[in-house]
C-alpha cells in the first residue's frame, strides 16, 4: 500500500505547495517516460498510475492527445509480470479509455488475460477494462469470454463479468440478453470463492499484492459466504426482462422459495432486498398480482436478516390503498426495531412510521409508547422523527405535553429536522384548531431563533395556513408576522408577508394597527421590499371603508413619490391615481383573476410569428384567465415541459409534478409548428388537456389521442406504442370513419409512421380534417393499420416478409369540451355584464346521478369549464348552484353557466341550466353538450 499512499500529501507538503506540483497534470505527463525505461520499475510505474487515476477521480480532464499518449504508454506495461502493476494498468486504461483514441488496439492483450484457463489475480480487472474499450459491434465476438466469466467459480471474476454486462447492455441489448442462462446459473451457485491470494498475508507481500514483489500467477482460493454474485446476477436478470412483466413475475416466483421464503436459493440479503423492490414494482403496475406478491413479502418479514425485514416492511407501508389489516405485520416488525440497540434500525423504523402516519395514523398509533421512549434518544435525528410521528398520531389531549418536549431540543437539531417538525405542527394545528394558541406561541418563539431561509420559510408557511384556515388565530398570527418583518433578513419572506398583510389586514376589525409595520418597511428596507410595502398600503387604501385611513395612506404614498427607486415611485403614482377612480381600483387592486402566463406566452409567440397578424392589434380576450391562488400554485410548481408528445411505457421512479393545461397547450403548439404540413393552418386554438386512452394499458399496442383545433381544421394526434420487442410495425396509420349521418368534417390527409419498434415507441400519427362548420361534433371509429414484421434476433433487422394487419381501438368523440377553454372570472360581475347578451335556459332530468356532487363533477367534465367560487363542492345534499365559466375558441367569446340543481332519492338530479354567452352559437353548443 506504500506506493498508493504517495497521493495523500502530508500537511507540510500542502503548506509548501509540493502537493499541487506532485499531482499536476503537466508534471505527470512529463514523468510518463518511466513507462519506456528498461528495465521497467514496477514501483515507479504503480506510483505514476495511481496519480493519473487520482487526478481523474478528483475531476481533472485530459485532452484527447494527452489521454491517447498516456493510454498507449501504459499499454507497454502489459509485458511485465508484476500482478499489482498489471492491476494498476487496467485501472488506468479503464478510466483513460473514455477520452483516448484508438483504444480498441489493446483488445487482444486484454483478452489474453481474461482467458478461462487464466488464474491470475488481475483477470477481473481485465474483464472490466474490456467492457469499456470494445465497440458495441464487437460484443458478439467476445461473448464466449463473458459467458465463461459469469459462471466462473471465482466470485471476483463473476462479479466483474456481471458488472461489465450492465455497462454493455444499453449498447448491445440483444447480445447481453443471450447470457440469461449463465446469469441464472450464477444466481443458483452453491458456494463461492474469494479473490484473496493465500500468500497475501506473508511477510513478502502487501495488501492485495500492492507494493509486493512479483507473485506467482497461480491463485489458491478460499470459500466466502457473501454470495455477492447473486445480488449482481438478480439485477442483470431484471434488466434483461424488465419490458416483459410476465417474465419478471416468473423470476420473482422462482426465487422467492415459497410463501415463507425458506426454500429460496438467495443467500445474500441485498439480493433479497432487490427482489422485494422488483415485487413492489410488479404490484404497483398490476393490481391483480397484489395478493400473491404480498404473500411473498409477508414471508420475508420473518427473515433472519434485519435488512430484509425492514425492506419488506417498508414496501408494505408504501403500498397504495393499503389496509390496516395488511399493515399489521409490517408495523409489528418496525415496532421491534424501535427498541433495537442499533441506531440505524431505530432511525429507519421511525422515518418509515413518520411517512406512514400521514395516511394511516390509527395504525401507527399502536407504536406511540415506543416512540415516546425515543424522544430522549441521544441521536437527535431519531428523536425528531419520533416526535414528528407522535404529532401526527397523538390525540388532542397530548398536544400540550408534546409541545413542551419539542421546545426542549429544538436548539439541538439541524435546520433540516426543524423543518420536518414545523411541517408536522402545521398539519396538527389544522387537525386540532382549538389548540392553535399553544402552537402559535411555539411557532412565534422559533421564528425569533437563529435559522436559515428554509426553516424560516416553513414557519411562515405554517402561520399562513393558520391565517387562512383558523379564523380565531388570524389576528394573533398577523401580529407575530408583523413583528417578524421588523427584523427579517430574507427579502422573499418579507415580500410574501407584506402581500398577506395587504390581503387580510383590511378585513380585520382594526386595520390601522398594521400600517405602522408596513410603512416602516418603506423607510428601512431595500427597494424590493419597499415596492411590496407600497402595494400593501394601496390595498388598505382601496379596501378600507374608513375615509380617514384612506387619507392617511394617500399622505404616505405621496412621500413615496420621492423614492430613489423607480419601481417604488411608479407603484406609488399608480395607486394614487387608482384611489380617485373606482373602475381602475377594481381592475388593478380588487381583480381576482390574472392571465395564464403559459397561455399568454403561447398566444404572443403565435401572434409574432404570424405575418398577417401585424395589421391588427393583439386580442387579449382570447387568452384564458386563472385565479390568483391558482397562479401562485403554478408559480411554485417546477416547470415540466420536457416531453409532452405521448405517454411513455416506462415508469420513472421520481416523477415530476404534471404540467398544467396551459403548459401543455404551449408545448403542443411548439410541436405542431415543426410539422410542415400544418404551416398554412395558422395558430392552434386549443388542444386536449389530457390524451384520451383508446386501448387498455396491458395490450401489445397502446394508442391515445390528442385533438388540436385550428381555425378551419381539426388535427387528431395519435400516440402509438409497440410493446413487443421482437416485432417491428411498418407503414403504420390510423383509419378514421365518421359515424354521423351528416359528417361535418372532411378528411385531408394522414401522416403515417414508416416504422415503429418498442425502442422508438411512443411515436405520433397525424390525421387532418377540414371543418364544414365552426363547431363540428362527431364520433369516429378508429382502426390501427400496419405491416407486421419479425425482428431477426442475431442482426436486429426486420425480416423481409411481413403481413398486413389491423387493430381495432376505441371510438374517439369530438364535442363541446374540445372547443372550450376553462377561464376564471368573477361570476356575479360577468353574469350581470352578459344580461343583454344571447342566453338559453333549459331543464334536464339527470336520473342516473346518485348525488349532487356526482352531477357537479359530470357537468364540469362534459363542458370543460372552470368552476367558480368553490361551487364545485356542494354544501348541501339536496340543493346546490354550480357556477362555471369558459372561453370558446374561434372567436366564440366568453360563456358563463349557472346550474341550479335539486336532488331527491329515486328521481336523481333535476338541473336548470342557464347559459349566457357573447354569441348565440356558443349557447347552443353548451346546451347540446349537456342534452346530448
Amino acid at each position: 500500500m506504500a506506493s498508493f499512499a504517495m497521493v495523500l500529501p502530508s500537511k507540510k507538503e500542502e503548506e509548501s505547495g509540493l502537493s499541487s506540483y506532485y499531482n499536476n497534470k503537466t508534471t505527470i505527463i512529463q514523468e510518463a517516460r518511466v513507462f519506456n525505461e528498461s528495465p521497467i520499475s514496477p514501483r515507479k510505474c504503480r506510483a505514476l498510475l495511481t496519480r493519473i487515476v487520482y487526478l481523474l477521480y478528483v475531476g481533472e480532464t485530459f485532452g484527447t492527445q494527452e489521454a491517447t499518449t498516456l493510454f498507449f504508454g501504459t499499454s507497454k506495461l502489459f509485458q511485465h509480470k508484476d500482478s499489482a502493476l498489471r492491476q494498476a494498468v487496467y485501472l488506468a486504461i479503464k478510466e483513460l479509455a473514455v477520452s483516448a483514441e484508438d483504444v480498441i488496439m489493446v483488445t487482444a492483450s486484454i483478452m489474453k488475460d481474461m482467458q478461462p484457463n487464466s488464474e491470475v489475480i488481475y483477470r477481473s480487472n481485465a474483464i472490466r477494462a474490456l467492457s469499456r474499450i470494445i465497440d458495441p459491434s464487437m460484443a458478439q465476438g467476445v461473448e464466449r469470454f463473458f459467458k465463461a466469466a459469469i459462471v466462473d467459480r471465482n466470485p471476483t471474476t463473476a462479479s466483474a463479468a456481471l458488472v461489465s454486462a450492465y455497462h454493455l447492455f444499453p449498447f448491445a441489448k440483444d447480445v447481453v440478453k443471450r447470457w440469461v442462462n449463465e446469469t441464472q446459473e450464477a444466481v443458483n451457485t452453491k458456494s463461492s470463492a474469494s479473490f484473496y491470494d493465500s500468500t497475501a498475508g506473508s511477510s513478502s507481500g502487501g495488501y492485495l499484492g500492492f507494493g509486493a514483489t512479483p507473485q506467482p500467477t497461480t491463485q489458491n482460493t478460499i470459500t466466502t459466504s457473501s454470495y455477492c454474485v447473486q445480488y449482481l446476477a438478480i439485477g442483470l436478470l431484471y434488466l434483461m426482462r424488465q419490458q416483459d412483466r410476465m417474465a419478471v413475475t416468473k423470476m420473482i416466483q422462482q426465487f422467492t422459495g415459497g410463501k415463507s421464503g425458506a426454500g429460496t436459493v438467495l443467500k445474500n440479503p441485498m439480493s433479497i432486498c432487490m427482489l422485494i423492490r422488483y415485487t413492489a414494482k410488479v404490484m404497483e403496475e398490476d393490481p391483480n398480482l397484489q395478493r400473491p406478491m404480498l404473500e411473498f413479502i409477508d414471508g420475508w418479514l420473518r427473515h433472519k436478516s434485519d435488512m430484509v425485514n425492514y425492506e419488506a416492511a417498508r414496501v408494505i407501508c408504501e403500498m397504495k390503498n393499503v389496509s390496516a389489516q395488511q399493515l399489521s405485520k409490517a408495523i409489528s416488525v418496525l415496532q421491534l426495531f424501535l427498541s433495537s440497540p442499533k441506531p440505524v434500525l431505530k432511525f429507519a423504523a421511525t422515518r418509515t412510521l413518520a411517512a406512514l402516519a400521514l395516511t394511516q395514523p390509527a395504525s401507527v398509533a399502536t407504536c406511540n409508547v415506543d416512540l415516546e421512549a425515543l424522544i430522549a434518544d441521544p441521536n437527535r435525528s431519531i428523536a425528531t422523527y419520533a416526535i414528528t410521528t407522535l404529532l401526527k398520531t397523538g390525540n388532542e389531549a397530548s398536544v400540550d405535553r408534546l409541545m413542551k418536549q419539542i421546545t426542549g431540543f429544538m436548539a439541538e437539531i439541524t435546520d433540516e429536522f426543524k423543518v420536518i417538525i414545523v411541517d408536522a405542527i402545521r398539519s396538527l394545528c389544522l387537525k386540532f384548531p382549538s389548540k392553535h394558541a399553544s402552537m402559535l406561541t411555539f411557532l412565534s418563539g422559533v421564528l425569533r431563533d437563529e435559522g436559515g431561509y428554509d426553516f424560516k420559510r416553513a414557519v411562515v408557511e405554517a402561520m399562513f395556513d393558520m391565517v387562512k384556515f383558523i379564523g380565531d388565530a388570524k389576528e394573533q398570527a398577523l401580529s407575530h408576522l408583523c413583528e417578524f418583518i421588523e427584523d427579517c433578513e430574507f427579502t422573499k419572506l418579507s415580500v410574501r408577508i407584506l402581500h398577506l398583510l395587504g390581503m387580510e389586514g383590511p378585513k380585520s376589525p382594526q386595520p390601522a394597527k398594521y400600517i405602522r409595520f408596513i410603512y416602516n418597511r418603506v423607510v428601512l428596507e431595500n427597494a424590493t421590499v419597499r415596492a411590496a410595502a407600497v402595494a400593501s398600503l394601496a390595498k388598505f387604501g382601496v379596501n378600507s371603508v374608513d375615509s380617514t385611513l384612506r387619507k392617511s395612506i394617500s399622505v404616505l404614498l405621496n412621500r413615496c413619490l420621492d423614492d430613489v427607486d423607480d419601481e417604488v415611485r411608479d407603484r406609488a403614482a399608480l395607486y394614487l391615481k387608482v384611489f380617485t377612480e373606482k373602475p381602475l381600483a377594481d381592475t388593478y387592486v380588487k381583480e381576482e383573476s390574472v392571465f395564464s402566463l403559459a397561455a399568454l406566452e403561447s398566444k404572443l409567440v403565435a401572434y409574432v410569428k404570424d405575418p398577417s397578424a401585424s395589421t391588427q392589434a393583439f386580442d387579449a380576450s382570447s387568452v384564458p384567465k386563472i385565479s390568483r391562488s391558482q397562479a401562485a400554485q403554478d408559480a411554485a410548481r417546477p416547470s415540466t415541459l420536457e416531453t409532452i408528445g405521448a405517454p411513455t411505457t416506462k415508469k420513472a421512479s421520481d416523477t415530476p409534478p404534471p404540467p398544467s393545461a396551459a403548459e401543455k397547450q404551449s408545448a403542443y403548439a411548439q410541436q405542431l409548428a415543426e410539422v410542415p404540413e400544418f404551416a398554412s393552418y395558422g395558430p392552434v386554438q386549443n388542444s386536449s388537456a389530457t390524451p384520451t386512452q383508446l386501448t387498455e394499458s396491458e395490450t401489445e399496442y397502446q394508442v391515445s389521442c390528442v385533438k388540436h383545433i385550428f381555425a378551419d381544421h381539426v388535427v387528431f394526434q395519435f400516440n402509438v406504442s409497440n410493446t413487443l420487442p421482437d416485432t417491428v410495425l411498418e407503414n403504420v396509420s390510423v383509419i378514421m370513419q365518421d359515424q354521423m349521418e351528416e359528417p361535418s368534417l372532411t378528411e385531408d390527409f394522414i401522416i403515417p409512421l414508416p416504422s415503429l419498434t418498442s425502442a422508438t415507441s411512443p411515436s405520433i400519427i397525424y390525421v387532418s380534417f377540414t371543418k364544414a362548420e365552426p363547431y363540428p361534433i362527431g364520433s369516429f371509429a378508429c382502426t390501427l393499420k400496419f405491416v407486421s414484421k419479425e425482428l431477426d434476433p442475431s442482426t436486429g433487422q426486420p425480416e423481409e416478409d411481413g403481413y398486413e394487419d389491423e387493430y381495432q381501438v376505441e371510438e374517439i368523440e369530438l364535442g363541446a369540451p374540445d372547443f372550450v377553454i376553462p377561464n376564471y372570472v368573477t361570476f356575479g360581475a360577468e353574469w350581470d355584464r352578459l344580461r343583454s347578451a344571447p342566453s338559453v335556459t333549459e331543464t334536464f332530468a339527470l336520473s342516473a346521478m346518485d348525488s349532487i356532487k356526482a352531477a357537479c363533477d359530470s357537468i364540469t367534465e362534459v363542458l370543460n369549464m372552470e368552476p367558480l367560487g368553490g361551487s364545485e363542492t356542494p354544501t348541501s345534499t339536496s340543493v346546490h348552484t354550480l357556477q362555471l365559466s369558459g372561453l370558446v375558441t374561434g372567436g366564440g367569446g366568453k360563456v358563463v353557466v349557472r346550474c341550479r340543481m335539486t336532488f331527491s332519492q329515486g328521481a336523481g338530479v333535476t338541473l336548470e341550466l342557464g347559459v349566457r354567452a357573447e354569441k348565440q352559437e356558443t349557447c347552443d353548443l353548451v346546451v347540446a353538450a349537456v342534452g346530448g
